[in-house]
C-alpha cells in the first residue's frame, strides 16, 4: 500500500502530521531526521512531510536535510521548519525577521495556478508558530500565500512538486489545514484514499501471521480498550494458536475483572487463563514511593507472572502481544523525544524476559483502535472504556501502595464513573478518574473532628493524549461526585478538582 512518510523534526507535531494523514485515509509512517536516503528509497514513499521542530535553521546543532531527497522526483511538503530545511537547502533565503509570528493570523493565497490552496477559500485562519521565516524562495518556486508576518507563508515549484507553508495546517486552529493536506496527498502525490478500517486490520493480520507462523502466542490481557483490542485482532490472525493470560493485579477497576472473563470467553471464545495475583503484585510495591519505580516494578512483576504461567502452561509459547499505542511510545521516549514517564507495556518491562513481542497497535492512536475494535465487533462497554493504565489503580495513589488504599481510590472512582456516566458525559471525555493522595486532611462531620485522605478529581478532553485539557464538568455535577464520595467513602473527608492542563501536567498524577 502506498504510503507517506513523516519525518520527524523532534517536535511531537510529527504525530499530528501522521494522524491527519491517516483521517485523509492514506498511510503515514514516521521516520527520524537522520534516515539515510537508501532508507528513504527502501519504504518507496508515495510523498514526504518535512515536519516542524523546535529549533532555528541556523542553529549549529539544528537537524539538517540531504538536500538529494527533493531530486527523488516524490512529492515533498515543508512545513513551517520543514519549509525552511526545503528553502534553505535548495538555495533561498531564511533570516531571523526581528519578530515571531505566534498563534492565528490572516492569510491570503493565490489559488488560480496553486496545488495546495486549489479550490480553497482564498483568505483564511492559519496558525503559525516561529521566528524564522523564508526571505527568498529557491530558483523555480514561485509564492502562493502570505501573511502580514510571513511575506511567503507557503510557496511551490509545481515542476519538481515540491511544496512549502509556514503555517501548521495540522492544527485545528488552521481553517482548511485538512482540505490543504488533502489537495498535496491527492493532487500533489495523485493518491487516493484507499487506507480504512478494513485495510488497517488486514494488513495487520498479514503481519502477525508472518511474525508468528504456526508458533503459539500469549497476549497480555489487561481488560482495557489497547489490550482488548490487540487480542481481537490477534484472534482474527492465529485463532487457537492465542491464549489470552489475564493478570489480575488487584489494582482494577470495580467489577472489570468479571466483565474481562465474560467478554474473552463468550463473546470470542478465546483461550483464556485468569491469574489472580493480587497479593504479589502488593508485597512488590511495600515501601515504594517513587512513581517510576512503581511502573517498573508493577512491569518486572507482570511479565514473571507471564513467563511462569509460559512455562507451567503454555511451555510453548514464544510470542507476546500487547497493546501498545503510539503515545506510549512517544512518552516513553524516542531517539528525537524525550522521555515523559515509563508506560508499562514500553518501558517497564524488563530487559531479560524470554517472549518475543508482537505489537499490532503500535503505530495507532487511541481513536483509530477504538474504530478497529468496533470492526472486529467488539462489545460497546470495551471499545468506549475510558483509557487505564497497563500499572491500574496504584498509579492513582500517591504514595505507598497497599490494600486499604487501593479500596478507598477503587470506591472513589466507581463514583466518579456512575456519575459521568449518569450525566451523559462518557463520551465527551478522555477520561475521568479519583487519585487518592496518601496524606491526612482535617475535616468535619457530624459534630466531629475527622482525619482523612483527601481525593482530587481528573477530568479531561483529549483526541489523542499526547495534549489534554481539564473538562469544564458542570458545577452540578462535581457536587454529586463530591457528596458521594465524602458520604459513601470510609476514610475520606475532601475532595479537590485538578484543572491543570497537558502540558505542563500529565493526565495521571503518577
Amino acid at each position: 500500500m502506498e504510503k507517506v512518510l513523516v519525518v520527524d523534526y523532534g517536535a511531537q507535531y510529527a504525530q499530528l502530521i501522521a494522524r491527519r494523514v491517516r483521517e485523509c485515509h492514506v498511510l503515514s509512517e514516521i521516520v527520524p531526521h537522520d534516515l539515510s536516503m537508501d532508507g528513504i528509497r527502501a519504504l518507496q514513499p508515495a510523498g514526504i512531510i518535512l515536519s516542524g521542530g523546535p529549533m532555528s535553521v541556523h542553529s549549529p546543532a539544528a537537524p539538517g536535510v540531504d538536500e538529494r531527497l527533493f531530486a527523488l522526483g516524490i512529492p515533498v511538503l515543508g512545513i513551517c521548519y520543514g519549509q525552511q530545511l526545503m528553502a534553505q537547502a535548495l538555495g533561498g533565503e531564511v533570516a531571523r525577521t526581528g519578530g515571531g509570528e505566534f498563534g492565528r493570523a490572516e492569510l491570503h493565497a493565490d489559488s488560480s495556478e496553486s496545488t495546495l490552496f486549489s479550490e480553497l477559500s482564498p483568505n483564511q485562519t492559519v496558525w503559525m508558530s516561529h521566528n524564522d521565516a523564508v526571505t527568498l524562495p529557491p530558483r523555480g518556486f514561485r509564492t502562493v500565500a502570505s501573511t502580514q508576518g510571513s511575506p511567503i507563508a507557503s510557496f511551490e515549484d509545481p515542476l519538481r512538486r515540491l511544496f512549502g507553508v509556514q503555517f501548521h495546517p495540522e492544527v485545528s486552529h488552521t481553517s482548511q489545514g485538512t482540505e490543504l493536506l488533502k489537495n498535496f496527498l491527492f493532487k500533489g502525490c495523485g493518491l487516493m484514499p484507499s487506507w480504512t478500517m478494513t485495510s488497517i486490520i488486514e494488513r495487520a493480520v498479514e503481519e502477525v501471521r508472518n511474525a508468528v507462523g504456526d508458533a503459539r502466542v500469549v497476549c497480555a490481557l489487561s481488560g482495557g480498550v489497547d489490550s482488548s483490542v490487540a487480542a481481537a485482532l490477534v484472534h482474527r490472525a492465529v485463532g487457537d494458536q492465542l491464549t489470552c493470560v489475564f493478570v489480575d493485579h488487584g489494582m482494577l477497576r470495580a467489577g472489570e475483572a468479571e466483565q474481562v472473563e465474560e467478554t474473552f470467553r463468550a463473546h470470542l471464545q478465546a483461550n483464556l487463563i485468569h491469574i489472580k495475583a493480587g497479593d504479589r503484585f502488593l508485597d512488590e510495591l511495600a515501601d515504594i514511593t517513587d512513581p517510576e519505580v512503581k511502573r517498573k516494578t508493577i512491569g518486572r512483576t507482570f511479565i514473571r507472572v507471564f513467563e511462569e504461567v509460559a512455562r507451567d502452561e503454555l511451555e510453548d509459547a514464544s510470542f507476546l502481544v500487547q497493546g501498545t499505542l503510539y503515545p506510549d511510545v512517544i512518552e516513553s521516549g524516542t531517539r528525537v523525544a524525550a522521555r515523559i514517564k515509563s508506560h508499562h507495556n514500553v518501558g517497564g518491562l524488563p530487559e531479560d524476559m524470554t517472549f518475543v513481542l508482537v505489537e499490532p497497535l503500535r503505530n495507532l492512536f487511541k481513536d483509530e483502535v477504538r474504530r478497529v475494535g468496533e470492526e472486529l465487533g467488539l462489545p460497546e462497554e470495551i471499545v468506549w472504556r475510558q483509557p487505564f493504565p497497563g500499572p491500574g489503580l496504584a498509579v492513582r495513589v500517591i504514595g505507598e501502595v497497599t490494600l486499604e488504599r487501593l479500596e478507598l481510590v477503587r470506591a472513589a472512582d466507581h463514583i466518579v464513573v456512575e456519575e459521568i456516566k449518569r450525566a451523559g458525559l462518557g463520551r465527551s471525555l478522555w477520561q475521568a478518574f479519583a487519585v487518592l493522595v496518601a496524606v491526612g486532611s482535617v475535616g468535619v462531620m457530624g459534630d466531629e473532628r475527622t482525619y482523612g485522605h483527601p481525593i482530587v478529581l481528573r477530568a479531561v478532553t483529549s483526541e489523542d493524549a499526547m495534549t489534554a485539557d481539564w473538562a469544564r464538568l458542570p458545577y452540578e455535577v462535581l457536587e454529586h461526585i463530591s457528596n458521594r464520595i465524602v458520604n459513601e467513602v470510609p476514610g475520606v473527608n475532601r475532595v479537590a478538582y485538578d484543572i491543570t492542563s497537558k502540558p505542563p501536567g500529565t493526565i495521571e498524577w503518577e
